[in-house]
């Protein structure tokens, strides 16, 4: 069995993930495609892992190809997480992630109905307040849910949520019906209210799209599999669980549906595409600053080694990412934004005195890019917060 290490894990990480000035894209969808999704949670995290992987990047071109072209598309999916897609593969991940997510959240819909008393068959009142959030859609060419409360009274109710627990909250009823619509593929995510670092989205129909042909899970599944171990393998079975939110019996036959080898790793076995056994050369060693839930940094469950001994402080509690900072094919670091604008960072090992000027120097210029933006990431890290403090 072929055998993988370390070394050459993050050689092939750096370069497939455009970690390195030799390899960055020039289209920004390139960029995207090199690691198959872009996360989109913190919509922050879009434009600045779009920067670190696209020569002159500015977020003119990122959202031309959102909210223009349309090349690029933001929709639920894997892990309910919100992402990034390239369009071609709308419907590759709508079958083998977004469904899931969709009926998942059809029940959590109905469950919320029923327990705010806002009617008695809650599946009804669903299928109702969809229609009529489409139809105010379709005549408003695109609109906020603010702007669509206002068009329907079973928009404008309000829904309770998390009953009897400390999270519980109350909500518009618009902000709801429009979130199950989009992980349904009815409707897209367009510009939102603000800057590029605002999360406000106003809706569009997916008829914005054009066609999009529909694939069957399985299909779906497979491909989705093949794309995810040309960018990201070597992995393990764990690793592509995790990243797809999918069961082991699912795992198994995306993964018998594609060319495929196993390798060994330091971990255990691990798998790459069947003709994707050649050992890649490794670059000169640059320095990157990834943003928080940078797909790069979130994209294995088994991190060792690239992340090392660094978890405790650059996750959360709930395994999301900090901003990282990044050399030779690993984390060494993070960094943060201070209220100033300033980019400070902190190194958690020894890397050497080429490194320390290089990380300075990505420091300074990325504060200069920025310029007056400011980047709060959305889920605060122990590290994170040590250094804005």
């Amino acid at each position: 069995m072929r055998r993988m290490d370390a070394e050459e894990r993050r050689a092939r990480l750096a370069g497939r993930h455009r970690l390195t000035p030799t390899v960055r894209a020039g289209d920004v969808v390139d960029a995207v495609r090199s690691v198959v999704v872009l996360h989109s949670s913190d919509p922050a995290t879009v434009f600045l892992s779009a920067r670190a992987r696209t020569t002159g990047f500015e977020p003119a071109r990122l959202e031309r190809a959102l909210y223009e072209e349309r090349t690029l598309v933001r929709m639920l999916a894997m892990r309910r997480t919100l992402f990034v897609v390239p369009r071609e593969l709308v419907p590759v991940v709508d079958a083998a992630a977004s469904r899931a997510v969709a009926a998942n959240e059809r029940r959590k819909l109905e469950r919320f109905v029923a327990e705010s008393g806002t009617a008695d068959n809650p599946a009804a009142w669903i299928d109702a307040a969809s229609a009529a959030a489409l139809d105010a859609l379709a005549t408003r060419g695109e609109a906020s849910s603010r702007e669509l409360a206002g068009d329907h009274p079973l928009l404008a109710q309000r829904l309770r949520l998390g009953i009897g627990t400390r999270w519980e909250a109350e909500v518009g009823a618009a902000s709801r019906v429009l979130l199950l619509l989009a992980a349904e593929g009815r409707i897209v995510r367009d510009r939102p209210r603000g800057g590029w670092t605002a999360s406000q989205y106003r809706w569009v129909p997916i008829a914005r799209l054009g066609q999009l042909e529909p694939v069957d899970p399985p299909e779906a599944r497979a491909r989705l599999v093949g794309l995810w171990l040309g960018a990201f393998g070597p992995g393990t079975e764990a690793d592509i669980r995790w990243w797809t939110g999918w069961t082991a019996r699912d795992t198994r036959a995306a993964l018998a549906a594609v060319p495929h080898a196993a390798v060994q790793l330091e971990s255990g076995t691990g798998y790459v595409l069947a003709d994707d056994l050649d050992r890649e050369p490794a670059g000169d060693p640059s320095v990157v600053l990834l943003p928080a839930l940078d797909p790069t940094t979130m994209g294995w469950k088994e991190r060792d080694w690239y992340l090392g001994t660094h978890a405790t402080s650059l996750f959360d509690r709930n395994g999301n990412a900090g901003p990282t900072v990044w050399w030779g094919g690993r984390v060494v670091g993070g960094w943060a934004q201070r209220t100033s604008g300033e980019i400070v960072h902190r190194l958690l090992e020894d890397v050497g005195a080429e490194a320390d000027a290089a990380v300075a120097a990505e420091a300074a210029s990325l504060g200069d890019w920025l310029g007056d933006v400011r980047i709060t990431p959305r889920f605060r890290t122990p590290l994170e917060r040590e250094l804005v403090a």
